[in-house]
């Protein structure tokens, strides 16, 4: 078992920035991805940026340029840096991960508000 617990989210003006951090505590070894997801009241979770074992990175386009997944070194954290935020960037985020063969497990969430 794996448990994700996420943590820095908070108000912050546009324009401003945040950082979220999602530590993994269990058999974290069995990780091979780690990913922030976002989601509004009403809307569908969508994936915000994903971060494999090797550090590869993908994200959205509605955050590509202003925000940045990293893991470190023991790879037992995870972080969003979230730069020059939007108000629609307003939702609640949620860290997942997984292992290769096809277990996920999800965080409760953090809420981050953008005041605009």
């Amino acid at each position: 078992q794996v448990q994700l617990v996420e943590s820095g989210g908070g108000l912050v003006q546009a324009g401003g920035s945040l950082r979220l951090s999602c530590a993994a505590s269990g058999t974290t070894q069995s990780l091979h991805y780690m990913a922030w997801y976002r989601q509004v009241p009403g809307k569908q979770r969508e994936q915000v940026a994903t971060i494999t074992s090797g550090t590869s990175a993908n994200y959205a386009g509605a955050v590509k340029g202003r925000f940045t997944i990293s893991r470190d070194g023991n790879k037992n954290t995870v972080y969003l840096q979230m730069n020059s935020l939007k108000a629609e960037d307003t939702a609640v985020y949620y860290c997942r991960s997984g292992t290769s063969y096809g277990i996920d497990y999800w965080g409760k969430g953090t809420l981050v508000t953008v005041s605009s």
